[in-house]
């Protein structure tokens, strides 16, 4: 008994978030406030919540990372975080909601706040305590050689095709790029964990302390996902009141999906920034290119196949002002991790470009 109490008492995080999802999807959660000055406080409750599940979920992902090395503890993270982001939107889509954007939304935004705006902070403040920081170039150009061709393929290219009068591809284009997506995909995952894992290990790999691991490997995998999924599941509830709150503000609707994948991406977020104080800029680099990668190589062919299949249309192509913001993004990250090392320049220019897609926002 008292070993079970020590484990609670151990993984709190966990229980409470737990509990706050059990509380926001019981009937007593119509008591809860939804307007005036007390309606802020289920936004505020829940965004406690799931800013402190996200420092459980890197506590264990750090965990795993001393247990397995790299890059199999970030890919862990990035694969559980990613994968349920997609099985998310999947559900939207099949709910019958309407949102033929919603997959070209949140890729935008994710690859954004990933690409910019998290990049910027972890290049920043690693610079600013260690001057200057190393990382492995193979990795870095591995990984940019499949995310420039994947979001070119998926976010720009719908908006020119001509056998279609939207920016959304046909049936023998959907069916086309999501294997394409797939197969590149799959090939780069296989080359990350087998062929060429070298590739995504620091240059010099510094002896690690195993500091977070408290159980055994699978133990924290399961509490992993113990605290993930609830806090992707709650980001949902979040997402109507963030929305609603914006409505009454009258702020643009398309803040609140920023919002809504920051908090998401909290988690990879924390764990990289921490890993650039550390001086473990490689780890930085698997997290944040990773879930740049795996938000398009996963989430383009499960929106793909669920349009095909339900003949739903799925709206791909962005606007002409935000292809040029993604199309400096890219060229940005290919500038940056071609050079062996970052300093602040690099973390302020990619904060920059982040500051500019959320001007955009505000007055497109």
């Amino acid at each position: 008994m008292g070993r079970i109490i020590a484990g609670l008492a151990r993984e709190r995080a966990i229980v409470v978030v737990l509990l706050t999802l059990a509380l926001f999807r019981s009937p007593l959660s119509a008591m809860l406030p939804v307007s005036g000055a007390a309606g802020a406080l289920p936004f505020l409750w829940l965004f406690a919540v799931m800013i402190w599940g996200a420092s459980a979920v890197v506590h264990h992902a750090e965990a795993l990372a001393e247990r397995l090395g790299e890059p199999f503890g970030t890919l862990i993270l990035t694969l559980s975080v990613v994968g349920i982001e997609a099985a998310l939107i999947v559900a939207v889509m099949l709910s019958g909601d309407g949102q033929p954007t919603l997959a070209r939304d949140t890729m935008f935004a994710v690859l954004m706040i990933v690409l910019n705006g998290l990049v910027g902070v972890a290049l920043l403040l690693g610079a600013l305590r260690f001057g200057e920081q190393s990382y492995n170039l193979s990795g870095a150009g591995a990984f940019l050689s499949v995310l420039v061709p994947l979001a070119v393929f998926s976010l720009v290219l719908p908006a020119y095709t001509s056998s279609s009068f939207t920016p959304t591809f046909t049936e023998f284009q959907s069916l086309f790029f999501l294997v394409v997506t797939l197969a590149l995909y799959l090939v780069f995952l296989f080359i990350q964990v087998s062929r060429h894992r070298g590739f995504f290990i620091e240059p010099e790999e510094p002896p690690v302390e195993p500091r977070h691991a408290h159980y055994r490997t699978w133990g924290h995998v399961v509490l992993l996902l113990a605290t993930l999924i609830p806090i992707v599941l709650l980001s949902k509830t979040l997402s109507t009141l963030v929305q609603g709150g914006i409505a009454a503000a009258g702020l643009p609707t398309a803040l609140g999906g920023v919002i809504i994948a920051t908090i998401v991406l909290a988690a990879e977020g924390m764990s990289a920034v921490r890993a650039a104080l550390r001086n473990r800029l490689q780890r930085s680099v698997n997290l944040l290119l990773g879930a740049a990668l795996s938000t398009i190589g996963m989430t383009v062919p499960a929106v793909l196949l669920i349009g095909m299949l339900t003949d739903r249309p799925v709206v791909l192509g962005l606007g002409p002002a935000n292809q040029i913001i993604l199309a400096l993004s890219l060229l940005t990250a290919v500038q940056t991790f071609g050079a062996r090392r970052t300093n602040v320049l690099h973390g302020s220019v990619h904060l920059v470009l982040f500051l500019a897609y959320v001007a955009l926002i505000f007055a497109p």
